[in-house]
């Protein structure tokens, strides 16, 4: 599935393949075979740059050709409150126009649209990229700042009852954090040939960054090392968490078990007792009418004092 819009005057229009102009802009999602082979043939890009973003372990990078470059970069999805994941973008720049390509429809694409048609320019292919790559940090943030606020949540019930559920919860979170933490690092390092390739000789003729754009491109690299940061305190954070948590179980099984043991060394008090007065052979009190009672007395007495012993020993 692909779009081809342009921008106008009166915001953006749709365009067909076969009736390309320069300054398009092909977003592509989850396309077929026959799609792929489509549009290399009306744009001239390489197949294997329009099949970079659909393999999900892709790596982010950027590759220079004579005519295009594509800019490999990884953007947030979210799934649920719990599970949140990352997806390879390709951006792909021609002197015709820019493309975009990814395995699911997301939000960095999304955002932009004829409702905010004004904000950017399908003709400016650098300025428009970096509105790209600024996107995708903002929605990071957003993202990370999501996981943080269910991660106090979620402590805050556990501090109230352990239960399994909260636990999975709390690790799928920390999965999360793994993903975008590996992916921002990735990311970053791609901005940084993106500083160094606006200088190149070799790809000006596609990549122009003029003095407007020096503040935007500024912009997404101070929200990427922003993100970087916030991941990797908060990651310490969640994996903190997660060792008290499991330390905290782990002390409470103690406690339980030193409690069971306690009642069973109660409990075989009385048994020994009442084992040894049925025993098939002459003991004390046999003769006694109040033998019984002075049985069960005794056992009581001796089952009270072995209690006391063991709650001045913090056995309870």
């Amino acid at each position: 599935m692909y779009k081809i819009v342009k921008s106008t005057d009166n915001g953006l229009d749709e365009i067909e393949l076969d009736q390309l102009e320069k300054g398009y802009w092909l977003d592509i999602v989850a396309p077929s075979e026959d799609e792929l082979v489509e549009i290399a043939a009306a744009t001239g890009i390489q197949m294997d740059f329009l099949s970079a973003a659909l393999d999900e372990e892709e790596k982010s990078r950027i590759e220079v050709e004579d005519d295009q470059i594509l800019i490999l970069v990884d953007i947030p999805f979210f799934r649920s409150n719990k599970d949140y994941d990352t997806l390879p973008l390709g951006i792909i720049i021609t002197e015709a126009g820019i493309t975009t390509v990814c395995l699911e429809a997301n939000g960095v694409t999304a955002d932009f649209g004829s409702h905010n048609a004004r904000l950017f320019s399908t003709f400016k292919k650098t300025r428009f990229l970096f509105q790209i790559l600024y996107k995708s940090a903002t929605l990071y943030l957003k993202y990370i700042r999501i996981i943080i606020k269910r991660t106090d949540e979620l402590e805050i019930h556990l501090r109230q009852s352990m239960e399994n559920n909260e636990l999975f919860n709390l690790l799928d979170l920390q999965k999360s954090l793994t993903y975008f933490s590996t992916s921002l690092r990735s990311n970053s390092i791609v901005m940084e040939r993106l500083l160094r390739l606006r200088n190149a000789s070799a790809s000006q003729h596609l990549i122009k960054v003029y003095e407007e754009d020096e503040d935007l491109l500024d912009d997404v690299i101070i929200e990427y090392k922003q993100a970087v940061e916030m991941v990797e305190m908060y990651s310490h954070i969640l994996n903190s968490m997660m060792e008290v948590f499991a330390s905290i179980i782990s002390n409470n099984l103690n406690l339980v078990m030193k409690f069971l043991a306690s009642v069973t060394i109660l409990l075989a008090i009385p048994t020994l007792i009442s084992g040894l007065w049925g025993m098939n052979v002459h003991v004390p009190f046999a003769d006694s009418p109040y033998g019984f009672a002075i049985v069960v007395c005794l056992a009581f007495v001796v089952a009270i004092g072995s209690a006391l012993l063991l709650w001045k020993r913090r056995m309870f």
